[in-house]
């Protein structure tokens, strides 16, 4: 029990990072209602971007924003395979994925794994955060604002801002048309390849931003660290949906609910690693997770009275 009372605070810091990658997935999953494999291959580019330019000598905010940049790029793949050369989108995604394994070798020169010297305490002042800042904090060798569970919520937090603002525009409101019902936003004069590449390039770009924040937070960037991320990021969402849909209704509140998922997918993770569970079963565990929180809304319309109606309709 003290272990994971121990360990909370990196489950949460983890589950913050991770929460920014699943709100990427809710881009496409949930507002384009596209199933889009690709964020397997992007968050690994953003950390691999993040980590060969910012051991260069880049300067950390610029490392992130080409991270981001790349990422938007794989989803520009992506979109152009699902609309212009007309592959399914769960394919076009895969093709993607496929690519991005070589791609993320090439950028990190061959190499299956591309570290970040925290020993120098230079460069580890210079990351926004890391794993030696939970212990940092904790032994009061750090400011409390250098914790990675309130830089990951701050990131959180403007991203939920930003995304809050975009979608409530014209441009945010045709692609969340385009999800809901292609066929009436066509109606409505609305390019829906267009709105589609652009929700596959932002839920991109937010996935290799997450990687890029989870490169610091381990120190390195490895090229199977993606593998399995759209399974992470839909138990997220489910969980989130799950768990609040009925309690935030707002678009801001829903968007906070995929980070909420997130927290508590790696607080059970954790809680059941400290129960002893072989860390080579993690998957497995991640599968059954989210193959339960699936069945729950399936569970409750089947299983679960609804309450009845009464009286007639109220307008004819």
């Amino acid at each position: 029990m003290l272990n994971f009372i121990n360990a909370l605070p990196g489950a949460v810091s983890q589950g913050l990072i991770w929460g920014i990658m699943a709100t990427g997935v809710y881009i496409t999953y949930q507002l384009l209602d596209i199933a889009d494999l690709s964020v397997d291959g992007s968050f690994c580019t953003g950390a691999s971007v993040f980590v060969v330019l910012f051991t260069g000598g880049a300067n950390v905010w610029l490392s992130m924003l080409l991270a981001l940049l790349a990422g938007m790029l794989a989803g520009l793949v992506t979109g152009i395979l699902h609309t212009f050369c007309g592959i399914p989108a769960i394919l076009s995604g895969i093709l993607t994925q496929l690519g991005l394994y070589s791609v993320n070798l090439a950028i990190m020169d061959m190499k299956s794994t591309a570290a970040i010297s925290i020993t120098n305490s230079e460069t580890l002042d210079q990351l926004l955060v890391s794993l030696r800042f939970v212990q940092d904090v904790a032994k009061g060798e750090r400011p409390i604002f250098r914790h990675p569970i309130f830089v990951a919520g701050l990131f959180t937090a403007a991203l939920i801002a930003v995304m809050y603002w975009f979608f409530g525009t014209e441009l945010g409101a045709a692609l969340r048309a385009t999800g809901s019902n292609p066929n009436m936003a066509r109606a409505q004069g609305i390019n829906t390849d267009f709105t589609k590449v652009l929700g596959l390039m932002l839920s991109n770009g937010i996935v290799a931003l997450s990687g890029a924040l989870l490169a610091q937070y381990n120190s390195a960037s490895e090229i199977n660290m993606g593998r399995g991320a759209i399974v992470i990021g839909l138990a997220a969402v489910i969980i989130g949906q799950v768990l609040f849909g009925r309690i935030f209704r707002n678009f801001a509140l829903k968007l906070l609910a995929v980070s909420f998922g997130a927290i508590i997918y790696y607080i059970v993770i954790q809680a059941v690693l400290s129960m002893g569970l072989n860390p080579n079963y993690l998957k497995l565990l991640s599968a059954a997770v989210v193959a339960v929180f699936l069945s729950v809304p399936y569970w409750k319309g089947r299983y679960v009275p609804g309450k009845v109606r009464t009286g007639g309709a109220g307008h004819a």
